[in-house]
């Protein structure tokens, strides 16, 4: 009986401690969103049982503050593994309770990271609207990807083939490899969409997560599909449908476009960044598709849809997006390379230059996991710069970008270790004691310090064959020892051992007046 009581209340606290979890959610959550996310989990054999139940909690933590529903967010999860499964649908769950029962029954599926095949599904099937498990037409649709970076095959195609129908594309990865694969298929800005981060570090990427898939389902999106070489198809959701009112459409090269008009959302006259013209285009209240002709090729545009009407003010919304290349160039950064590594600086180094077709680099780096990005500008004559202000014996993420005068941009990455500061031993000291033996003290930062390397050897005298070199490992927290039955000129040497190497030691003679035949040490 007691059993049973005790048994109860332990439901009745579970059952609060939900309840109270859910009520406390963030008001700006609640309510805030009506869209589709199709979380992309991977689950194979790459992927431990530890981190892949960190990354299911991670989920349930990321969205318990969403209010579910045909008119709210709706979401739905597909395992990646030789086989990618879809473990539930878009229309399967319209309670935080149903969902989060859900992820705490999801097991893995192991095997490969077949992650294109799970694309293919993404886009064919779960995505796809208007379908029998599809997406919501006219919503906003995200796919937020979680990866460990192993061996993510041939993703930038699908994933760019996605983002041109309108998807939304987030990424979180917990290695650290393969920056510039996840960089390419992620949807701008890189900075708010892509996540490295350690498996044990999540919940500190969970609220800004949160608040990209906010932004990208509160938006009326502006999408950009069917992209050529010289057109595209701009399309939105019709916000004037029933309202008196037209879309005015301005568009033209991204350079071409001012920070204020892109503030302001509608330009009245053509910046005079480039000298080019934008085009202008208006479209009825009830259209919600612009085709936008004459574009050059491997040129990056910008769009303003700007919704007009006399009974409503409505917020303009911009896009940007890159027409394809008539061939396939070797772009620069084609290398990036780094050389003349210390404790807290690097030179990084790229080619082939191309001054001609290149305006700018960018670098960017920072330290991994999850260190404040920095940037630093290059001219396009120079292809290297010194990193400076940098973290000792710490691994740094380094991207170099070349802004074409396309308007295109290519980016390589390189990761680079700082060296450890290794102090030097701050002073050692001999004191003979007896006629063999000699007392060995030292001084030296504790830092980082692994332990003490001591070497002794004879030195010969009066044409004597020396004495062979002996050695002899101390613990970190040794300041001394003794040396017993040591040749009668002796050199002692200590050196500081750090996690990577030894750091500069000392070296001092003893000398005794009496030979000894037997060497050795005594600690």
């Amino acid at each position: 009986m007691k059993g049973r009581i005790l048994f109860t209340c332990m439901l009745v606290c579970v059952f609060l401690w939900s309840s109270s979890g859910q009520n406390s959610a963030p008001e700006a959550v609640l309510n805030c969103c009506e869209g589709d996310v199709l979380f992309l989990l991977d689950s194979s054999g790459s992927v431990s049982s530890y981190d892949y139940s960190r990354m299911l909690g991670f989920l349930s933590e990321l969205l318990l503050p969403f209010s579910l529903g045909e008119d709210q967010v709706r979401v739905s999860l597909l395992q990646v593994g030789t086989q990618p499964r879809l473990e539930f649908g878009f229309d399967s769950y319209n309670s935080q309770t149903g969902l989060q029962g859900a992820l705490g029954n999801t097991k893995p599926l192991r095997g490969d990271t077949n992650t294109e095949e799970a694309l293919r599904m993404a886009k064919d099937w779960v995505l796809k609207p208007g379908g029998s498990a599809g997406a919501r037409e006219e919503l906003p649709r995200v796919l937020v990807w979680l990866t460990d970076g192993v061996k993510p095959g041939d993703v930038i195609g699908p994933m760019e083939k996605l983002r041109e129908e309108g998807v939304a594309v987030l990424v979180i990865s917990t290695g650290h490899g393969n920056y510039q694969v996840l960089r390419q298929v992620v949807t701008p800005p890189v900075e708010s969409h892509l996540y490295f981060v350690d498996i044990d570090d999540m919940s500190i990427i969970t609220e800004d997560l949160r608040d990209a898939i906010i932004e990208i389902l509160r938006a009326e999106r502006l999408q950009v599909r069917d992209v050529s070489t010289d057109s595209a198809m701009l399309q939105w959701r019709p916000v004037l449908a029933g309202l008196t009112g037209y879309y005015e459409i301005r568009f033209g090269p991204a350079p071409s476009l001012g920070v204020s008009e892109r503030v302001a959302g509608g330009p009245g006259t053509s910046s005079s960044t480039s000298g080019s013209q934008y085009q202008r285009l208006t479209r009825p209240g009830d259209s919600s598709t612009a085709r936008l002709m004459g574009l050059k090729p491997d040129t990056t545009y910008m769009a303003t849809l700007t919704p007009k009407s006399n009974l409503q003010v409505l917020n303009p919304l911009s896009v940007t997006f890159t027409t394809k290349p008539v061939s396939s160039e070797v772009l620069s950064p084609a290398v990036v390379m780094v050389s003349e590594s210390g404790a807290n600086s690097v030179r990084v180094s790229w080619g082939p230059l191309q001054p001609e077709s290149v305006q700018s680099f960018q670098v960017e780096y920072m330290a991994l996991p999850g260190g404040k990005l920095h940037m630093t500008t290059v001219g396009q004559g120079q292809n290297s710069t010194v990193l400076t202000n940098l973290q000792p014996d710490t691994q740094y993420l380094v991207t170099v970008s070349a802004r074409h005068s396309s308007g295109r941009e290519r980016a390589m990455s390189v990761k680079v270790c700082t060296e450890e500061v290794r102090p030097a031993l701050a002073d050692l000291q001999l004191t003979t004691v007896g006629s063999d033996s000699v007392q060995v003290d030292w001084k030296a930062s504790v830092d980082g310090l692994r332990g003490y390397w001591l070497t002794w050897e004879g030195q010969g005298i009066h044409g004597s064959t020396p004495a062979p070199r002996s050695s002899l490992y101390l613990p970190s927290n040794s300041l001394s020892t003794r040396l017993t039955h040591l040749p009668p000129a002796t050199r002692v040497c200590v050196s500081p051992i750090y996690r990577t190497a030894r750091g500069e030691g000392l070296c001092c003679m003893a000398q005794f007046h009496s030979d000894a035949s037997v060497w050795g040490h005594r600690s």
